[in-house]
């Protein structure tokens, strides 16, 4: 049994992508599902649905009415997607508006769609390089644009609202997240070009994964907030993670060496804080890099005999 069934549960931008199959899943797991959207979406599987702005006060007022638990999706998920005013704005007031006012009618948890671009490099707009790989929580950031900082202020927006309310925050920084057969296009793109990959570690995580990931999240017996990175164990290019940091990521310190196609991100804090591990992976091959030396099943470079 789910330790969510029974639990009345808010989740807002549950039209999108990922809230979609986190309200089919947490309504399948028996909560009491409150969906919010900014359109009206007559197929969402909810016991309640609204259509509502989570940047309005009474909205979101009005959504979280006998809820004792929050899943906040609603945003805008990408630098270009809207003017950007619109985008930060629109994000970080969603995020305040829907913690302050879950903090203060004393919901004790939330979980938050973070993102990897907290960091502020896949979308920055200069040429920027990791400080180190794996990512991992202590990553400096270089933010340049507009949505990476309102990723990254809803991280401190998160910590706010557990030190003036008390509510548990887990904000859960997701990588690309798609269906599977979306991935496998994306696979196929970077097996041709793996360059657009590299400031994301070539990282990906399923949308069934990102749903199991906020219901661990909400059952999970951590307090106070937490942000930290959820990916796959191995990555969306079907090299080896060392072959493609050698030819596309040369000059990035390496704090260990990477086995076969693992992930360069630490994916530690999620299997500890809330017992996280991908289940769905895309099946593919492990092959050479074209252009570099062809290697072992241990990952060693094979000599030729003469």
């Amino acid at each position: 049994m789910s330790t969510v069934e029974g639990t009345k549960i808010l989740v807002t931008g549950a039209s999108g992508r990922i809230g979609s199959v986190v309200t089919r899943r947490l309504r399948a797991a028996g909560a009491w599902v409150t969906a919010l959207s900014i359109d009206d979406a007559p197929s969402l599987e909810a016991d309640r649905v609204l259509v509502g702005d989570t940047t309005s006060q009474d909205d979101v007022a009005d959504a979280l009415d006998g809820v004792s638990a929050v899943v906040h999706l609603a945003a805008l998920a990408h630098r270009d997607i809207a003017p950007p005013y619109d985008v930060y704005s629109t994000n970080v007031v969603s995020t305040f508006n829907v913690l302050a006012q879950a903090g203060a009618l004393g919901i004790s948890r939330a979980v938050v769609a973070g993102s990897i671009n907290a960091c502020g490099l896949p979308q920055n707009v200069h040429e920027v390089w990791p400080a180190y790989v794996p990512y991992d929580t202590h990553l400096p950031v270089d933010i340049a644009d507009w949505y990476s900082l309102s990723k990254h202020q809803d991280e401190s927006t998160a910590r706010m609202a557990w030190r003036h309310w008390g509510i548990d925050v887990v904000t859960l920084r997701f990588p690309h997240v798609n269906s599977a057969e979306a991935l496998r296009a994306q696979a196929r793109q970077l097996t041709d070009d793996p360059r657009p990959g590299v400031l994301e570690g070539w990282s990906y995580l399923t949308t069934d994964d990102a749903a199991r990931a906020v219901e661990l999240s909400l059952t999970a017996a951590t307090t106070g907030a937490h942000a930290f990175f959820l990916a796959a164990d191995r990555t969306l290019a079907p090299y080896r993670t060392e072959d493609l940091l050698d030819a596309y990521a040369p000059q990035v310190p390496r704090t260990r060496r990477f086995v076969g196609r693992e992930v360069p991100i630490d994916l530690t804090p999620a299997r500890e804080l809330i017992g996280f591990r991908a289940e769905q992976e895309i099946d593919l091959p492990t092959l050479d890099l074209p252009g570099t030396a062809p290697r072992t099943t241990s990952g060693t470079i094979a000599s030729k005999e003469h």
